[in-house]
C-alpha cells in the first residue's frame, strides 16, 4: 500500500483506486484498482470502516457482476466514475454538489437513462440546445429517460449532493473513467479535442463506426423522403462524412454542411438542392 504523506492524513480515511504511478492524478482512466489511502476528500469512494455495504467503486465490465445500486450510486462521491462498461452498454455513477449541474449536452446516438437515488433537482431537455421545452422536478426514485439527439440538463436545486447512476446505450466514455470534479471532466474533454477544436475521433470497428453515423443516416432517410433529389443528398453527406473524419461530431457535420447550404458559402450545394 502506497501512503499520502502525512499531510494528506485525516481521521476516517478512505480507500480510492489510483494508479501507482499517478498517485497525485485525481481523474483518468483505471481499468484496475489500486488501494491508497487518503484523507476524507471529495474523491474518496470507499470508506474503509468494514461496512459490508460498501464496495470498491471502479469499472467491473465486461465481466457478470452483481451490486446494490442503490447504495453504490451513494457511496460515490464522485462526479462521474464508471461502474460497468460493455460492448453495448455502461453504467456510471454521479454525484452532483449543491447548486451543480452535468452540463448541458448531446448524445447523437446514444439512448440514456438516469436514476436518482438521493437528493432534489430539476431535468429539462429539448430539440435544440436553445429550446429546452420539456422540464420536470426529480428526486429520490425519480427515473430520467433521454432519447439520442436530445439537448438535456439535470441540476442539482436541493441541499444536499445529487446522487445518481447512468445507463448509457451504446457506452458513452472510455472504460475505467473517473472524473472526481465536473472539471476534471471538462479538462479531460479539452484534453482530447484536437487543434481545430474538434472531439478526436478514436479507433473504432466498422460495426462501430455505423453506429455513430446513424444520425447521419436517419437525416439522409429524411432528405429522401422530402423528395429532395439524389445529387444534392449524396453531396452533403458525403461532405459530413469527411467533416467527421476529421473530427466533428456527427450532428456539427451537418449543422456545418447545412449552414454552408443556407448561407451560400457553397453556391454548388445551391445549385444541386434546385435541380
Amino acid at each position: 500500500m502506497h501512503y499520502v504523506p502525512n499531510m494528506y492524513q485525516y481521521q476516517n480515511p478512505y480507500y480510492i483506486p489510483m494508479p501507482m504511478c499517478y498517485c497525485a492524478t485525481q481523474s483518468g482512466y483505471w481499468a484496475s484498482p489500486v488501494r491508497v489511502e487518503y484523507g476524507n476528500v471529495s474523491g474518496s469512494l470507499q470508506s474503509s470502516n468494514g461496512d459490508d455495504n460498501n464496495i470498491l467503486i471502479r469499472d467491473y465490465g465486461k465481466e457478470p457482476f452483481v451490486v446494490n445500486i442503490t447504495n453504490a450510486t451513494k457511496q460515490n462521491n464522485t462526479y462521474r466514475t464508471a461502474l460497468w462498461t460493455g460492448n453495448r452498454l455502461q453504467v456510471t455513477l454521479m454525484s452532483l454538489n449543491v447548486g451543480e449541474d452535468i452540463g448541458l449536452e448531446m448524445h447523437p446516438n446514444v439512448d440514456q437513462f438516469l436514476r436518482v437515488e438521493q437528493g432534489q433537482g430539476v431535468v429539462r431537455m429539448g430539440k435544440s440546445k436553445d429550446n429546452l421545452s420539456f422540464e420536470r422536478n426529480v428526486s429520490d426514485d425519480s427515473a430520467i429517460m433521454i432519447p439520442a439527439g436530445t439537448w438535456h440538463n439535470v441540476i442539482n436545486t436541493g441541499n444536499i449532493p445529487l446522487k445518481l447512476y447512468s445507463i448509457y446505450a451504446p457506452p458513452n466514455h472510455p472504460f475505467g473513467t473517473v472524473q472526481v470534479t465536473k472539471a476534471d471532466a471538462a479538462a479531460e474533454k479539452k484534453v482530447n479535442t484536437n487543434r481545430n477544436g474538434n472531439t478526436a475521433i478514436p479507433n473504432m470497428t466498422p460495426d462501430e463506426w455505423i453506429r455513430y453515423t446513424e444520425y447521419l443516416v436517419t437525416q439522409g432517410l429524411e432528405d429522401v423522403r422530402r423528395g429532395i433529389n439524389s445529387t444534392h443528398i449524396l453531396q452533403e453527406f458525403i461532405l459530413m462524412g469527411v467533416l467527421v473524419g476529421k473530427g466533428y461530431s456527427p450532428e456539427k457535420a451537418y449543422e456545418t454542411v447545412e449552414e454552408w447550404e443556407r448561407t451560400g458559402e457553397s453556391k454548388l450545394l445551391q445549385q444541386s438542392k434546385n435541380m
